[in-house]
């Protein structure tokens, strides 16, 4: 008996271990079986931004589930980071010999899937993209200019030097735009603090200085793009998806009403139900 109960702890053991990996840039979280999908989270987001969807997606498929260095608990990594987080995701689908799977990602974590999938290293089923950007820094940034943004700059400097009382405040009316409902704006806000400072700020950097629009073209994969409306409403949201996605030459975009960046956040229900149609 005492051989038999040492067997099922030791198979035990090693589903646990299959079931949950790690490499120095991410641990990832496995859910499911069948088809896999790989669920990206956006900034400083750990993997329970996916909570409310991994029960039902993980029905009918096996959801991989990651949440990248500097957040969450995943201790950080050196810069460059963003970078880093890409190759090492793409050693993870080629280790894991993941066949044609399917990328589901919110916001950074939509522009990572859409810069794994423009290298054309591997095959994808689908790539959906919630709320995501092809060119951050050329949203936010008159004369967008990628080689310009270094990390040593004065408001980075200004953002590493600042007080965690302080930097809640900013956390804190960050959040307020992120969602409209407003028993998540607390969560949000301790995703924000509880990451690691450098992270936030050399990581951030990274993702400004990412630009994939003309890299769009060399896409094979279809593309769904599901896009809050909130708050710059529908008109706007149509014109900057517009514009950044010029490249890609065959996607399909969804609008989100009354819903900000958080959508899984703001309109549950309607996320799920796309995801679904999706898939």
């Amino acid at each position: 008996m005492y051989y038999f109960r040492y067997f099922l702890l030791s198979v035990f053991l090693c589903i646990c271990i299959k079931l949950t990996a790690q490499s120095e840039a991410f641990t990832v979280t496995v859910k499911g079986k069948r088809a896999p999908v790989l669920l990206f989270p956006g900034f400083t987001c750990p993997a329970e931004v996916w909570d409310g969807i991994i029960d039902t997606l993980s029905k009918k498929h096996q959801c991989h589930v990651f949440t990248f260095a500097g957040f969450g608990s995943v201790p950080p990594i050196e810069i460059p980071w963003l970078p880093k987080i890409k190759e090492a995701v793409s050693s993870y689908i080629s280790e894991q010999e993941l066949d044609n799977p399917t990328i589901i990602g919110h916001s950074l974590g939509g522009t990572l899937g859409l810069w794994i999938a423009s290298e054309n290293n591997h095959t994808f089923k689908k790539i959906i993209v919630i709320d995501a950007l092809a060119s951050t820094g050329a949203m936010m940034m008159p004369n967008f200019n990628a080689e310009s943004i270094t990390y040593d700059n004065p408001y980075s400097q200004q953002l590493l030097k600042m007080d965690e009382k302080s930097f809640k405040v900013m956390a804190s009316q960050m959040a307020q735009g992120m969602t409209l409902n407003e028993n998540k704006r607390n969560l949000i806000v301790k995703w924000i603090i509880d990451s690691d400072r450098k992270t936030y700020v050399h990581g951030y950097t990274d993702l400004l200085k990412l630009d994939l629009r003309e890299d769009l073209a060399k896409i094979k994969t279809p593309i769904t793009i599901l896009a809050a409306t909130e708050p710059y409403g529908l008109e706007m949201v149509k014109q900057t998806y517009a514009k950044q996605y010029e490249k890609l030459s065959d996607y399909n975009i969804k609008f989100a009403k009354n819903s900000a960046h958080f959508i899984m956040f703001d309109q549950p229900a309607w996320l799920i139900e796309a995801i679904n149609a999706e898939l």
